[in-house]
């Protein structure tokens, strides 16, 4: 098919032009690809595919006026490098935990996956990285046998670039970057194991375990604070009052009857109603880095 002139001829630059869509007239200023509606003396939008000479007049109006000038784009961005994406997104988390929007353990480890990986590619270009740099970063990491331990570091990247796309319009190639699958972070273990655990370790610590296990609170914001206080005797069965620092709620909570009698147990032994029930052979809450050193080392045993 032979294209007539009609449809080869684009309309010109620096001149009134009507678009039937909108039933319009516009004009495009000087190094730009915008389109400007234009306007008669009262605001108003020049319709019509006969007001040439209205558009005209309208234009000529604009360039009387001194607007009728051109708006350079910039033709050279500034090149952002891998160090940069990564200290911006550092500062973003540093920011958000200071104010309690996002967990100092997180923010930690933001910031020593992004400090390896820029000793690694730090002054590589943002436009010269790719998703093999990435995934050799990983690989080179021989410690890092977890499928999850490496899914979190790839995702820690990839928010890093995100976030330099969405607030700083940095674009980048790491879409659709792969990560190991997700691996759910509870194990379930048999009833002979729970047992061998209960028997490897003191009684203070089993009753601890006994009833982390019967209750699923965590188990050392709820659990390790749970006081005389907070045991309840109703028509029902017990219940407890538990409190969460993590939510800042206090909630109650049915007890089943074997964790029951190991509280009432517990309780006959409490001369203080201000001590923890399941506390530790000191007559103390359990601490977390403690509690989990013991679980740890009877899993080894």
């Amino acid at each position: 098919m032979e294209m007539t002139t009609a449809t080869r001829r684009r309309r010109s630059r620096g001149s009134a032009w009507y678009w039937s869509q909108t039933d319009s007239w516009y004009y495009t200023p000087p190094g730009t690809k915008k389109r400007v509606p234009l306007v008669d003396e009262n605001g108003k939008r020049i319709r019509g595919k006969d007001s040439r000479k209205s558009a005209e007049l309208a234009l000529a109006r604009i360039r009387a006026a001194g607007d009728w000038k051109p708006t350079p784009e910039p033709t050279i961005r500034e090149e952002w490098h891998v160090a940069k994406v990564c200290s911006v997104f550092i500062e973003h988390c540093d920011h958000r935990a200071i104010n309690g929007s996002l967990n100092g353990e997180y923010r930690d480890g933001v910031r020593r996956l992004l400090n390896d990986f820029c000793e690694y590619c730090g002054a590589l270009p943002v436009s010269q990285l790719k998703k093999g740099h990435v995934q050799h970063w990983v690989d080179n990491h021989a410690t890092w046998r977890s499928p999850v331990t490496r899914r979190n570091a790839i995702a820690i990247v990839l928010a890093a670039f995100n976030h330099a796309q969405e607030e700083h319009d940095v674009p980048h190639a790491l879409k659709g970057l792969k990560k190991p699958p997700p691996r759910p972070r509870l194990h379930s273990f048999s009833e002979e194991d729970e047992q061998a655990i209960y028997g490897a370790t003191d009684q203070p610590y089993a009753d601890f375990l006994f009833a982390a296990v019967g209750t699923g609170l965590r188990p050392f914001c709820e659990l390790a604070k749970l006081t005389p206080a907070d045991v309840l005797e109703t028509p029902r069965g017990m219940m407890w009052r538990v409190y969460s620092s993590k939510t800042k709620k206090t909630r109650k909570i049915p007890i089943r009857s074997d964790v029951a009698d190991m509280t009432r147990r517990l309780l006959a032994e409490k001369p203080n109603s201000q001590m923890t029930v399941f506390g530790n052979p000191q007559g103390n809450p359990w601490k977390k880095v403690t509690g989990v050193a013991r679980f740890v080392k009877i899993k080894r045993k």
